[in-house]
């Protein structure tokens, strides 16, 4: 056996593996992701007032009706994400609170880190790379072993096969 039909073998071997391993991927993310945010909404929702405060300084409006709402949508949203149901639609709204994070807690930081000018990196900065997971679960979904992935199979059995052929 030649060298090179070595390296094809063990290629085609690695291959196989990650393919029987990628679910890891979305799963893993899912669950680090929605314990981060869980908790971090259970402490705006039991620090509630602090939370007004710091909306408050940072200049957002109405900072008790976006207090209220982003403290929900983190508690919430993490255990969606952790469950995998409603996956895409909930990493798209924590996006859109990143993205606000970006633009005021977390501004500086982040001018400077793509500048190069400050002591961070853009991966230093919590909510960027929070933001780079988000979209990543947006644009690749929540993976086989979720209640979105479970949910789609039980509905696509309760078609019939004229049904799941579509409109003759």
């Amino acid at each position: 056996m030649s060298s090179i039909d070595s390296l094809k073998r063990a290629r085609a071997l690695a291959l196989r593996l990650a393919g029987a391993l990628a679910f890891l991927a979305p799963l893993l993310t899912r669950l680090v992701m929605g314990h981060a945010y869980h908790e971090t909404g259970t402490g705006k929702i039991e620090n509630f007032a602090r939370t007004v405060s710091f909306f408050t300084d940072l200049g957002i409006p109405m900072p008790e009706a976006n207090a209220f709402f982003v403290s929900r949508l983190e508690f919430w949203g993490g255990l969606l994400l952790a469950l995998g149901l409603f996956t895409r639609v909930v990493a798209a709204l924590l996006s859109s609170t990143m993205v606000v994070a970006l633009l005021t807690a977390d501004r500086g930081d982040f001018l400077d880190a793509l500048r190069g000018a400050g002591e961070k990196g853009p991966t230093d900065i919590t909510s960027f790379v929070y933001l780079l997971f988000l979209i990543w679960l947006v644009l690749y979904g929540p993976g086989v072993v979720s209640l979105d992935a479970l949910v789609a199979r039980w509905l696509e059995r309760g078609r019939g096969p004229a049904q799941a052929a579509g409109p003759a």
